[in-house]
C-alpha cells in the first residue's frame, strides 16, 4: 500500500523552458518580479547526458520568485536547432503553464502588456476568490497570473 510506504524526501526545483529568446523572456518575467540568479552558456558530455541530446548547448538562466520559494529555468538552445512547434493549449496533455501569484493584476498586466503579451480571453473572478487570466508570454508561454481577492 503506498499510504504506508516511507517517502522520499523530494521538493521542486525549478521549471524549465525552452525559449526562442532568452533576453526577451528574462526581460517579461523580471518585469513581472523574479530575479535573475544567474546566466550561463553550458555544453559539453554531462550537458547531453543529462538532457539527452548530442551536441547540447545551450544559454541558460535561473530566475527566482521574491519570496524565494520559485524557480525557473530558461534555456535557449544553440544547438541542436530549437524546434518550433505550435503553441499549447490550455487542453493539451503535457506541460502546460506557469502561474504567478501577484498582488494586483492589473499592473502586472499592464507589464505584460509592454512585451506584447495579453489575456487569451479576458480576465475572470473565481468565486469572488480569485481574479485570475491566461496570457501568451515569450516564446508562446502560457503564463497564469492570479490575484487573491480574500487576502488576510
Amino acid at each position: 500500500m503506498l499510504g504506508s510506504m516511507p517517502r522520499m524526501p523530494i521538493k521542486l526545483e525549478n521549471v524549465g523552458i525552452a525559449v526562442r529568446d532568452i533576453d526577451a523572456a528574462i526581460a517579461f518575467f523580471t518585469d513581472l518580479g523574479l530575479t535573475v540568479l544567474g546566466r550561463d552558456t553550458v555544453s559539453g558530455e554531462w550537458t547531453d547526458t543529462a538532457v539527452g541530446l548530442d551536441g547540447n548547448h545551450a544559454k541558460i538562466a535561473m530566475l527566482q520568485t521574491p519570496d524565494g520559494q520559485g524557480r525557473l529555468e530558461l534555456f535557449e538552445y544553440i544547438h541542436p536547432d530549437a524546434i518550433e512547434t505550435e503553441p499549447t493549449r490550455p487542453n493539451e496533455i503535457g506541460m502546460h503553464r506557469v502561474a504567478f501569484s501577484v498582488d494586483d493584476i492589473d499592473a502586472a498586466l499592464a507589464i505584460a502588456a509592454r512585451h506584447g503579451c495579453h489575456p487569451l480571453r479576458g480576465v475572470a473572478t473565481y468565486q469572488d476568490v480569485y481574479k485570475l487570466t491566461y496570457l501568451r508570454g515569450p516564446s508562446g508561454i502560457l503564463v497564469m497570473l492570479a490575484e487573491e481577492l480574500t487576502k488576510s
